[in-house]
């Protein structure tokens, strides 16, 4: 991927630069010579970055300087509601970042998930909608499940059950197809949709390199924890109970996390590949 900066020394701006992907984001920013602004709650302390202080939540603390791209990891949600502070006249560009699981999750049991999903999917539309009215292209970019080793919420959080237990039960026997993304391709990706004529005023699927069935993709977590997998398949009546049972013990799970465990999951990356050159690694974490 080409990911010279189309706009030269015009500052950038990184919402979500300590997060996951957004820390990348930083990273290949300041390899290549940018000096790039990151918003954050308080103050840190890191070489060829310029801190802004303020947060999302609270946009009356928000003082933005001028930029001419900004890169959002952060929630959607809070970007749509600090447009207003966000737009200058020399913004041209902004790529932010949603999820596929507006399109996967929609129909979920869960209420609570159903409210965020419908958030997150409105909050796209309003991203899409002021950029258009201000004349700002933008770039929307929804990825799969997002891993990177001992940091993620998805992955890494299996890896420490398995680490636990040492057995892992799959609802349905895992059947359902996954596409894993390293948080750092999305960053690649992202630096270069931004650089990416193609890629304005457009929806991306971001999924990683390998499709995988659920039951492949946490043994390839097996692997990575250098353990023998040991798999148990549970069928979806025997988990509703088991869950019910077991739910004290893990607040943030809910039961359809392992219903999904059947649900194929799986994007076309194909218009990513064609229009900024997506290339991401196949599925091989490794955990110390």
């Amino acid at each position: 991927m080409d990911t010279k900066s189309e706009v030269g020394n015009s500052k950038i701006l990184v919402i979500g630069g300590t997060g996951v992907v957004g820390g990348y984001i930083v990273e290949h920013l300041v390899r290549r010579g940018e000096r790039p602004f990151v918003l954050s709650r308080s103050q840190r302390d890191a070489p060829d970055v310029e801190w802004v202080r303020g947060d999302m939540a609270e946009p009356a603390t928000l003082n933005l300087p001028p930029v001419a791209t900004l890169y959002c990891t952060a929630d959607a949600v809070l970007l749509a509601d600090i447009l207003s502070r966000v737009f200058t006249p020399s913004l041209k560009r902004i790529v932010a970042f949603s999820s596929t699981s507006v399109m996967t999750k929609q129909d979920t049991e869960v209420a609570a998930e159903r409210e965020v999903l419908r958030n997150l999917a409105e909050a796209e539309q309003r991203i899409a909608a002021a950029c258009e009215q201000y004349g700002i292209g933008w770039t929307i970019l929804r990825p799969t499940l997002i891993y990177n080793e001992g940091r993620d919420g998805n992955i890494t959080p299996l890896s420490r059950l398995i680490r636990r237990f040492g057995f892992m039960p799959l609802v349905g026997g895992g059947t359902g197809l996954r596409q894993p993304v390293h948080a750092e391709d999305l960053a690649i990706g992202a630096i270069a949709a931004a650089a990416s004529p193609a890629a304005v005023n457009k929806f991306y699927s971001l999924p990683g390199a390998e499709t995988l069935s659920y039951r492949e993709m946490i043994g390839r977590i097996f692997d990575g924890l250098h353990l023998p997998r040991r798999m148990i398949s549970v069928p979806p009546v025997l988990w509703r109970l088991a869950f019910a049972l077991a739910k004290p013990l893990f607040p943030g799970a809910n039961v359809a996390m392992g219903i999904r465990m059947t649900k194929d999951m799986t994007f076309d990356a194909t218009p990513a590949i064609r229009d900024f050159g997506w290339n991401p690694r196949g599925f091989h974490p490794v955990f110390e």
